[in-house]
């Protein structure tokens, strides 16, 4: 056997291989599958199946372990071929192929497909309680109840259905696929018995579902069962439910009761920590974890990069990352989430760019990047891109962003083929995937479209996002009364609003002069439902005075504004001394407005315009001179078109598309025609005025 470069604790392998053979023991089987055992869980991949290979026949412990030593490896395709060839398969050798495709990311056909199989040879090697439970992961994962409910009724049949194991995962599977009360049934049903994985697996569904109080009072009951698991569900749970101060207190008291933490405990607490945004608290976490000699651990390294990026710290996010041997897609998502949240999505696209493997982590973070800067022609190559390059089928995350894409540029033909292509790829339907689709038929205009699909979601899973996105779109489109009549509906679920509600609500109001109507919902929102105004609800009220011309009230109103009024409500007030023409006030909204924004060029056509509307063209000619010697800049007004799976965008006076000539003589036709069409309307009006 050729001896390569080896570390030394692969050399020791080998060591123990030249002792075996020296002491006559290569012969037995029994060694030579140890020792196969033993070279494929040093990575010593080569040297198993050389090994293997010399076997003369291989019994079936021989094949399950070379198998399972390319399961390890992840080459599933060479797991496959073995099994295929293996002369002797029991039980493990079918279990351990079904949970490698159920583990792996993007081979969920290939487990059905497998398991049906199973099915098939199970007179010949039965089905067990590890089988099912597999299968439950993967229904879990999938978020298919269907297939959930059915291996659940199978494992009843068989009595497969009584052991923690089972129960554990059928609470997780039910919890995962939206079935929180069929999750209670399962671990109340368990006949008074309290096992440590059941009671973690309902605590991980509390958490799920945002019921902490369920959650803290399932953990302290039978208190002695409590583990490390136990402690870190209910952390997490905390940190991620927006509780990061009760989680930092948990934490506290975990380490009072000398409970052993781990890096996954670190990790909630960095999470709280940024929950907190508190920069000085995770720099401690991170010396403490420095001191201790965990910052080697490549799970706790990528979440002290993800802290310190959502804390805006980019360099020493950078700094932690240099450190990290190993490069965590983790690590590189967080760092291409921070550099996004900043606008460098040139930075961004080059990390992107020098990863060998990317994982569905690294897409999603890339594709919310340039949705969130609004480059939505590049979220859609970024789509394409992914379909053409990975085997995986994409996540709701990817998806829902690139619905969000399509909502900012109100591209409707290309949200219908996205909603077709979940349809055909059998998504499931969450509620992160629902509310993106609501959104974009909203925003782009098909606002029946948006109502079945609200429709189709059940009561008890419509949360506030949801009632918030549908008021939205009612509101925007006309439809005042069905926006005030959901918002009834969502009291009446006990569903409580929130100050994106609010801003829904009066923009309705705003728009059909529903002045006396905006005005209680205002009120109610501090006395009633417990929503501070924002700078926005300010606004939206100034607006709906200017709208309905009362002046008077919007001046008034302005006065009683408790905190500093910034460009949005300056600028909300100015389109209402437009719509008053009341030059003066104009005056008095250009000195405020100029000492916030006096860089902003579409202040200066806002005045410009409303000066304009007053009579007064002396000061709209001032104004663009101000502008002119300001140098302050405006957007170019753009438009956009989609036409064969591509985004066409226009600005005025552009000439760099690449069919500009083409685009312009048929624009000088149009022109033409229509001068044309207008010459003879205005001879047919002639004509009937002298009858």
């Amino acid at each position: 056997m050729a001896i390569r470069s080896l570390r030394v604790r692969d050399a020791l392998v080998y060591r123990d291989h030249v002792q075996a053979i020296k002491s006559g023991l290569v012969s037995s089987i029994f060694t030579c599958n140890q020792l196969i055992h033993l070279y494929s869980k040093h990575g010593l991949l080569q040297e198993a199946h050389k090994l293997f290979d010399e076997i003369p026949h291989p019994n079936v412990f021989s094949w399950n372990v070379i198998i399972m030593a390319y399961i390890k490896a992840h080459n599933l395709t060479r797991a496959q071929a073995l099994f295929d060839s293996a002369s002797h398969r029991d039980l493990v050798s079918y279990n351990s192929m079904l949970s490698a495709y159920v583990g792996l990311d993007g081979y969920e056909t290939e487990a059905l497909d497998f398991f049906t199989r199973m099915q098939s040879a199970r007179d010949t090697i039965g089905i067990d309680e590890f089988t099912l439970t597999t299968m439950l992961n993967l229904a879990a994962k999938l978020r298919v109840l269907r297939y959930g409910k059915q291996m659940h009724s199978y494992m009843v049949k068989t009595a497969n259905d009584l052991s923690k194991f089972a129960l554990s995962s059928l609470i997780d599977m039910y919890s995962k696929c939206g079935s929180f009360q069929e999750a209670c049934t399962a671990f109340g049903g368990s006949e008074g018995m309290v096992d440590l994985i059941s009671k973690n697996a309902m605590v991980a569904a509390c958490c799920r579902e945002k019921r902490m109080d369920m959650a803290i009072k399932i953990f302290w009951k039978n208190p002695e069962l409590n583990d490390t698991v136990s402690w870190n569900t209910l952390i997490a749970g905390y940190a991620q439910n927006g509780y990061v101060e009760k989680s930092l207190t948990l934490f506290v008291v975990m380490t009072e009761n000398g409970i052993r933490f781990n890096e996954h405990t670190l990790a909630s607490v960095l999470s709280a920590c940024t929950g907190l945004k508190c920069l000085k608290l995770g720099k401690s976490v991170h010396a403490w974890v420095l001191k201790k000699g965990y910052s080697s651990n490549q799970f706790i390294s990528s979440g002290i990069v993800d802290f310190y990026c959502k804390c805006g710290n980019i360099r020493y996010a950078k700094l932690v990352n240099a450190e990290i041997q190993i490069k965590s897609p983790f690590a590189v998502a967080s760092l291409i989430a921070g550099y996004s949240s900043q606008g460098n999505m040139t930075e961004a696209q080059r990390l992107f760019d020098s990863l060998s493997e990317r994982n569905s982590v690294v897409w999603t973070a890339l594709c919310s990047g340039y949705v969130k800067s609004q480059q939505c022609e590049e979220v859609f190559k970024l789509f394409r891109e992914f379909k053409t390059k990975e085997a995986l089928v994409p996540d709701t995350m990817i998806i829902s962003s690139v619905l969000g894409a399509c909502a900012i540029q109100a591209a409707l033909s290309l949200g219908k083929e996205i909603h077709a292509y979940i349809l055909r790829m059998g998504f499931h339907a969450d509620k992160k995937l629902l509310s993106a689709l609501i959104d974009m038929y909203s925003k782009c205009g098909n606002v029946t479209y948006a109502e079945k699909i609200f429709q189709l979601v059940t009561d008890s899973d419509r949360d506030a996002i949801l009632y918030n996105i549908m008021i939205a779109g009612y509101a925007h489109h006309g439809y005042e009364n069905k926006a005030i009549y959901l918002f009834q509906a969502m009291l009446n679920k006990s569903v409580k609003p929130d100050a994106v509600t609010f801003i829904a609500l009066l923009s309705a109001c705003r728009h059909s002069g529903l002045v006396e109507l905006g005005e209680q919902f205002f009120i109610s929102m501090d006395q009633d439902y417990n929503v501070l105004p924002e700078i926005n609800h300010y606004a939206c009220m100034v607006d709906m005075y200017g709208r309905a011309n009362k002046l008077e009230k919007a001046v008034e109103f302005m006065r009683k504004i408790p905190i500093p009024i910034d460009a949005t409500i300056w600028g909300a007030f100015l389109n209402a001394c437009k719509m008053s023409s009341d030059a003066a006030l104009v005056k008095r909204a250009e000195e405020e407005l100029l000492k916030v924004e006096a860089d902003n060029g579409s202040r200066y056509v806002q005045l410009a315009n409303a000066y304009a509307a007053t009579g007064k063209w002396d000061e709209m000619g001032r104004i663009r001179k101000k502008m002119r010697g300001s140098e302050a800049k405006k957007l170019a007004g753009c438009s956009w078109i989609f036409v064969e799976n591509g985004i066409h965008v226009f600005t005025s006076g552009d000439t760099s598309h690449s069919k500009a000539d083409a685009i312009y003589s048929t624009l000088i036709c149009l022109n033409g025609k229509l001068y044309l069409s207008f010459i003879e309307l205005k001879q047919l009006n002639e004509i009937q005025a002298g009858i």
